[in-house]
């Protein structure tokens, strides 16, 4: 995802609803989100479907990197050797 321009990606609320279908052109075409203000503050945010997903798939990955290091630093880690076995163990069976 491109990070926003402040004097291209916020927009009030009511230019989103008069304009929304060029809001979600820009969206899509410039892949940078757009921040949605009501009274002078953020409330709301546009962003591609495809940039949400992989963003999402970010998300998952830096989760499960983190519950690895967390069992890695309880001692709940298994060696590579071990590891490989059981790898080639299943690609056997």
């Amino acid at each position: 995802m491109q990070r926003f321009k402040i004097d291209q990606d916020i927009k009030s609320l009511s230019e989103v609803r008069t304009n929304i279908a060029a809001f979600i052109k820009q969206v899509h075409d410039t892949k940078r989100p757009v921040i949605i203000t009501q009274h002078g503050k953020g409330v709301a945010v546009l962003l591609d479907a495809h940039e949400y997903e992989a963003m999402q798939e970010k998300i998952e990955l830096l989760s499960d990197i983190q519950t690895s290091i967390t069992q890695l630093e309880n001692g709940e880690g298994v060696d590579h050797s071990e590891a490989k076995l059981k790898v080639l163990k299943r690609v056997r069976d």
